[in-house]
C-alpha cells in the first residue's frame, strides 16, 4: 500500500469505526469517522438527516461530504452507504487505499440491533438481507483490498491491515 490514507468500507456493524481507531493508534495516523463529519456539518444525527432528506437525499449529503474529505496519514471510517456515491468513492480511492471489512449478513444482523437508531439507510420495505446483497458487489467493486473479518478479534483484523502497509 503506497497511498497516504486507509479508507474502511463495509456494512454497518462491520467494525469500521472500532477497527479504524485501533489501526490509527497502531500506525500513528489520524482518525476520521465520516458519519461524525456529516453529523457535525449538518448539526443533526444521521437518522434525523435520513428522516429529513429521505434515503436518497441523505446519500447525496454523504457523497458530497466524503468527496470533499482532505486528509493525510489518516484512517477514514466511512458510513455503510458511502458506496452509493460514485464521486465520493473515486475521491476516496485517489487519496487512500480502500479496505472492505467483509462480514457475513448473519453476523451483521447480530451486531446491529435497531437499524433506525444506527442510521442505516433502508428503503421502504427493504430487508437487511436485501440491503446486504445490494451493497456487497459495490464494496467489492471499490475495494483495493478485502479483509474477511468473520470470527476474528479486532487485534487480528488490525494486524492484517497494518501488515499490508
Amino acid at each position: 500500500m503506497k497511498k497516504n490514507n486507509i479508507v474502511l468500507i463495509g456494512m454497518p456493524g462491520a467494525g469500521k469505526s472500532t477497527v479504524g481507531v485501533v489501526l490509527a493508534k497502531r500506525l500513528g495516523y489520524g482518525f476520521v469517522d465520516s458519519d461524525l463529519v456529516i453529523q457535525e456539518k449538518y448539526d443533526r444525527l444521521l437518522h434525523e438527516l435520513i428522516e429529513e432528506y429521505g434515503v436518497e437525499g441523505f446519500w447525496k449529503l454523504e457523497n458530497d461530504v466524503n468527496a470533499s474529505l482532505e486528509r493525510r496519514k489518516s484512517v477514514i471510517a466511512t458510513g455503510g452507504s458511502v458506496v452509493y456515491g460514485a464521486g465520493a468513492m473515486e475521491h476516496l480511492r485517489e487519496i487512500g487505499t480502500v479496505v472492505y471489512l467483509k462480514l457475513p449478513c448473519q453476523e451483521v444482523a447480530l451486531r446491529l440491533g435497531d437499524l433506525n437508531a444506527r442510521g442505516v439507510t433502508l428503503r421502504e420495505g427493504q430487508s437487511l438481507q436485501e440491503l446486504y446483497e445490494e451493497r456487497v458487489p459495490l464494496y467489492e467493486k471499490y475495494a483495493h483490498v478485502v479483509v474477511d473479518c468473520h470470527g476474528k478479534p479486532i487485534r487480528e483484523i488490525v494486524a492484517e491491515i497494518a501488515g499490508m502497509i
